[in-house]
């Protein structure tokens, strides 16, 4: 449905670098990537908003370059909903509908106000709603307009937990409804919880696109690593062991053993910090990989700690408040560091 393809922009000092991705009819496509790498130009260069210096933008099969705004029935929903602040709820949603005169203005409204949950406030003034109904109100102008394509701008990111989990779930339902959505966000939970397809956004390109099992499972620079939470990335090259089922992956500093049907060569590494265990002394196990390092630091993770070690390379172990004390760690101690080969998630 949407095809870009080598799209470049400039505004002011910065860019969009050569951008190509395909949006298919009914997925629901989610831009993911920190603040200020070009994700919303790129929504507002789709809808008609910026003049790329080069590149194609299809949908439904027409090149756009020259279709008008209003022609190209696509509606954008920005993080803080555009919404007029001297109309009602109800005027509001109607306000695309009497634009192009269409008929019947009423059961449209009432039909998109039923479907976002934002019926009982169709009299109410938009500064009287909470974030969560000023958002499902936009959703619901996006409906009455017929559009069947949504451009979403970070649409929950300042929206309250609660309402949060409600507008996922009616984002959702949209989908479901045959609504094709790109979606921008810089958070990798929502991303998670809504995308067929994820594009990954770095300094104003877009580096990597894959279903999100593939992106969260297998990321494919430390970047992406990092920012969807996997704390241990290594990069190296991957070896066979002459007479062993394991294989060895160094990073020129240090040397895992693995348990892997990967193939010889460059890959990388992950390893949970839920796999790994510290101790005191070298402790026999069943665990291959044994090293001594030093503390570098320790901070509060989702669950219990995360303590920072250097083993030649830094790497994170997840362990309780009570395993902390028991051990007596603190930065700057020497800890045995010991994980199995099978922990060693390898990818090409």
């Amino acid at each position: 449905m949407l095809t870009v393809s080598n799209l470049s922009l400039r505004l002011g000092t910065f860019e969009l670098k050569n951008i190509s991705f395909t949006v298919e009819k009914g997925a629901y496509f989610v831009l993911l990537g920190l603040s200020g790498v070009g994700k919303t130009i790129l929504l507002e260069t789709i809808a008609g908003l910026h003049q790329p210096l080069s590149g194609t933008i299809t949908l439904r099969g027409k090149d756009i370059a020259d279709t008008p705004i209003p022609e190209r029935n696509i509606s954008i929903v920005y993080q803080d909903a555009d919404l007029f602040p001297h109309l009602t709820v109800y005027e509001n949603i109607a306000y695309p509908l009497r634009s192009r005169k269409k008929k019947p203005v009423d059961d449209i409204v009432r039909a998109a106000s039923r479907r976002t949950g934002i019926e009982t406030h169709l009299d109410r003034s938009p500064d009287t709603l909470s974030g969560g109904e000023y958002q499902r109100t936009a959703l619901a102008r996006s409906l009455a307009s017929e559009s069947d394509i949504f451009l979403l701008d970070e649409p929950l990111s300042s929206i309250d937990a609660p309402s949060k989990s409600g507008l996922r779930a009616l984002l959702r339902q949209l989908h479901r409804s045959g609504i094709t959505i790109l979606h921008v966000t810089h958070d990798y939970e929502e991303a998670l919880s809504l995308a067929t397809m994820i594009g990954i956004m770095e300094d104003g390109g877009l580096t990597h696109c894959a279903p999100p099992a593939e992106i969260f499972q297998h990321p494919k620079s430390k970047f992406v690593a990092q920012f969807t939470g996997v704390k241990n990335y290594f990069r190296g090259v991957l070896k066979s062991r002459p007479g062993s089922d394991l294989k060895e992956f160094s990073t020129g500093r240090t040397v895992f053993s693995t348990l892997t049907d990967e193939r010889d060569g460059e890959a990388f590494l992950t390893i949970g910090p839920e796999e790994i265990t510290l101790s005191n002394d070298h402790e026999r196990s069943s665990s291959r990989n044994h090293f001594q390092g030093t503390i570098t630091d320790i901070a509060p993770g989702r669950v219990g700690l995360e303590v920072t070690i250097d083993i030649g390379e830094e790497i994170v172990a997840a362990i309780s408040t009570e395993a902390r004390q028991a051990l007596r760690l603190d930065i700057g101690t020497s800890v045995w560091v010991s994980f199995k080969a099978s922990a060693c998630k390898l990818h090409s």
